[in-house]
C-alpha cells in the first residue's frame, strides 16, 4: 500500500530505503482512487522513531493511505521538537469536524498514573468520544488500549509486581476473527508495561471478545463486537532492538531491571536481538486495514 505522507518527514527517506513505497501528496492527487484516511494519535516520547515504525506497517498493503499525525494541545512533548509538531502535527481542535476511515491511538509511559491523574485526560476523553461517530476502527496500543478499555468499557488496570518485559508467547483463543486470519495458533509478541487488565473482567463484558492471552503476560488481543475498538496491549510494532533501548536506558537512569525475559539469545545484553514476531505484526496491521477499515468504512462519509 502507497503511504501519503508529508514530503520532509523524516521518516520519508528510511522507509522509502526499506522499499516501502512512499507517496508524497503531488502524487496522490493524480490517483483517480479513494485513499484511507488514517489518523495516529501518537503519545509515544520518541515520535519520530514511532512514526517510522508504524509508517512500515502501515505501508504494506495495497490501496493507498493518506496519513496525518495528531499530538495532545494538553500536554507539552519533551522528547521531539516543536518544529517538528508544527511541521508534521495537528491537534484535535484542528481535525475533530472531520471523519476518518481507521486511527491508531500508541501507547505512553504514564501506566504508574491513575487515568484521571494524567494532564492530558479530559483531552484523551473527547478524542475517545469523537471516535465513536467518526472513526470507523481504532487500533489501540499498549496504554492506549488500557486507556479504551476503561473509558468504553469500564475495565480497571491493576499494577503488578513488576514490569511484564520481554518477548512472550501469546495463543489465539478464537481462531474465527477476520483480526488474526493467518496467525500461527501460537504467536510471539513484544510487551512492555507495568500494568496488567483482568482476564476474568475482559471474558466476562458483553460487548469484547479476548483473541489472544499469554501465559506470562496475560490480555493481549481483545476486539469489540462491533470491531470498532481493537485492544493490543503489548508492541508488535516494536523493532528488533527496541526492549534493549529500552534496557539501556534504564539502566543507564540507575533502575535495577530484570533482562528482558526470552529476548536476548541465551539471555546475554552483549547478543543482537532477534525479532521473532515481524510477521505476525504484518498481519495484524494488514488484517485490520482490509477487514476493518477498508470493508468497513462508507465510501462517503455523510
Amino acid at each position: 500500500m502507497p503511504i501519503n505522507v508529508p514530503k520532509q518527514l523524516p521518516a520519508t527517506e528510511l522507509l522509502k530505503k526499506e522499499k516501502i513505497f512512499v507517496m508524497d501528496e503531488e502524487r496522490a492527487v493524480a490517483q483517480d482512487i479513494r485513499p484511507l484516511n488514517i489518523i495516529i494519535l501518537n503519545l509515544m516520547p520518541e515520535k519520530e522513531r514511532t512514526e517510522l515504525q508504524l509508517l512500515r506497517l502501515l505501508g504494506n498493503t495495497p490501496l493507498q493511505v493518506n496519513i496525518e499525525f495528531m499530538h495532545m494541545a494538553t500536554h507539552e512533548s519533551k522528547n521531539v521538537s516543536k518544529t517538528h509538531l508544527n511541521t508534521f502535527y495537528t491537534t484535535f481542535e484542528d481535525i475533530k469536524h472531520r471523519k476518518y476511515d481507521g486511527m491508531i491511538i500508541t501507547g505512553a509511559p504514564i501506566e504508574h498514573l491513575a487515568f484521571e491523574d494524567v494532564n492530558y485526560w479530559e483531552e484523551m476523553v473527547q478524542i475517545m468520544d469523537w471516535t465513536k461517530t467518526n472513526v470507523t476502527s481504532v487500533l489501540n496500543i499498549c496504554w492506549g488500549a488500557q486507556a479504551a478499555l476503561y473509558h468504553h468499557y469500564g475495565i480497571e488496570k491493576y499494577e503488578l509486581s513488576k514490569k511484564c518485559f520481554g518477548v512472550f508467547a501469546h495463543r489465539l483463543s478464537d481462531l474465527t476473527v477476520d483480526l488474526v486470519r493467518g496467525f500461527n495458533d501460537v504467536f510471539n509478541a513484544p510487551v512492555s508495561r507495568f500494568t496488567s487488565v483482568s482476564y476474568d473482567d475482559i471474558k466476562k463484558h458483553p460487548e469484547l471478545n479476548l483473541l489472544s492471552i499469554s501465559d506470562e503476560s496475560g490480555v493481549f488481543l481483545v476486539i469489540s463486537n462491533d470491531a470498532k475498538q481493537i485492544m493490543v496491549t503489548g508492541h508488535l510494532e516494536y523493532d528488533a532492538t527496541t526492549l534493549a533501548d529500552e534496557y539501556n536506558r534504564d539502566l543507564s537512569k540507575g533502575i535495577d531491571m530484570d533482562i528482558p525475559a526470552n529476548y536476548f539469545p541465551n539471555d546475554d545484553p552483549a547478543n543482537e536481538p532477534l525479532n521473532t514476531w515481524r510477521s505476525h505484526t504484518h498481519l495484524l496491521f494488514s488484517n485490520w486495514l482490509n477487514y476493518y477499515v477498508y470493508q468497513a468504512t462508507p465510501f462517503e462519509w455523510e
